[in-house]
This record gives structure tokens, sequence and C-alpha cells, in this order.
């Protein structure tokens, strides 16, 4: 097995940790391997890469689709984030709970959000770049956002607020209770 699973609390997203072999030379590592992310569950087809850089401190989220939806695969390929994850089924238990994921160029551990969550990050190195795959292409007809700052989330985000970069289509994005009416039934 290529892709170890980390235990995480929410039920459907999975943290896979997997295998990296490393000598003086450097490393080699499989970050996308349909057949074993197959055996694990993950049988999303997934259409489009994208490969953000961000600087330390830039908030960007809490981002997903509307309509049938978006899976990602989130990794982190240079520095070091904290990947947030909100679960948007409103038939969940969790429905609004949020879990959040350490990802880094040294463990080289992946996320796979499936369809119903909101995913957004924080840059915690002092430059990172995250590479992710989605299973729909962006369009802006069905991309939509909640406030990485919605009170009743409560997500905890590390750093200090007045250090915090983001756009103001971020931080001005409805929250969930407000945008709950328009959520589709994942």
């Amino acid at each position: 097995m290529r892709f170890s699973v980390v235990p995480s609390r929410l039920e459907g997203p999975l943290l896979l940790e997997p295998s990296v072999f490393g000598d003086d030379r450097g490393f080699f590592c499989e970050t996308f391997r349909a057949d074993e992310l197959a055996g694990l569950g993950i049988t999303d087809a997934f259409v489009q890469d994208n490969h953000s850089r961000s600087r330390r401190g830039t908030i960007r989220g809490i981002h997903f689709q509307i309509g049938d939806g978006c899976s990602k695969l989130v990794r982190c390929g240079r520095g070091a984030i904290v990947d947030v994850l909100v679960d948007l089924r409103r038939s969940s238990p969790t429905f609004g709970e949020w879990e959040a994921f350490e990802l880094d160029d040294e463990s080289m551990r992946l996320l796979y959000a499936p369809v119903g969550f909101g995913h957004g990050f924080v840059v915690s190195s002092d430059v990172a770049d995250v590479l992710y795959k989605q299973s729909a292409y962006y369009t802006t007809d069905v991309e939509r956002g909640i406030s990485f700052l919605d009170p009743a989330v409560a997500i905890t985000w590390p750093g200090e607020r007045s250090e915090w970069i983001y756009s103001e289509r971020d931080a001005n994005a409805p929250t969930l209770a407000q945008f709950t009416p328009e959520l589709p039934d994942w």
C-alpha cells in the first residue's frame, strides 16, 4: 500500500500519508495513483489541477461548489499550511463543524475533501505552494464561499488576526446560516 489513512474526526474526508522514499539524493513519492486511491474509496474522476502560492498568514477560503459539488485532493508541495474543511452536508450529524489538518512538504500528506465540504487554508510557513486536483471544472456560476470568520462555525485559525492576509471576497462571504437555504442535498 502506497498510502495509509490517518484517522480524522469528520466522516468523509481522508488524510492520506504516502510512502516517501528518501536517500542522500533527495526523495521520491507518488502523490496520485488512481488504483491505490480507489482501494481507499476515492474513485472521483479528477478533471482539473490547481496550484497556488501564498505567503505566511494568507487565508484562502472557505470555498466550495454548489450543484453537483466538487471534491478535491489537496497537498502542500512547498512549505506548510493548516488546511480546514467544513461539513456543509445539511443531513450530516456534523453539519457546520470543521476540522483542521496540517499539510507540509516534509510529511507529504494529502487531504481528500469529498463533495459537501467547504475548503480553506492558512499558510504557516514563509511561503507555501498548494496543489490540488478537482473533480469539477472551476466556474464562477457554481463557485461559492462562506466567511472564514463565521462566529457560528468558529474556526480556530492559527496566528495573529492582525497578521492574516485575505481577499475582500473571502472576508465578506456570507455566514453558513445565511447560505444554508442555498445548499444542495449532497
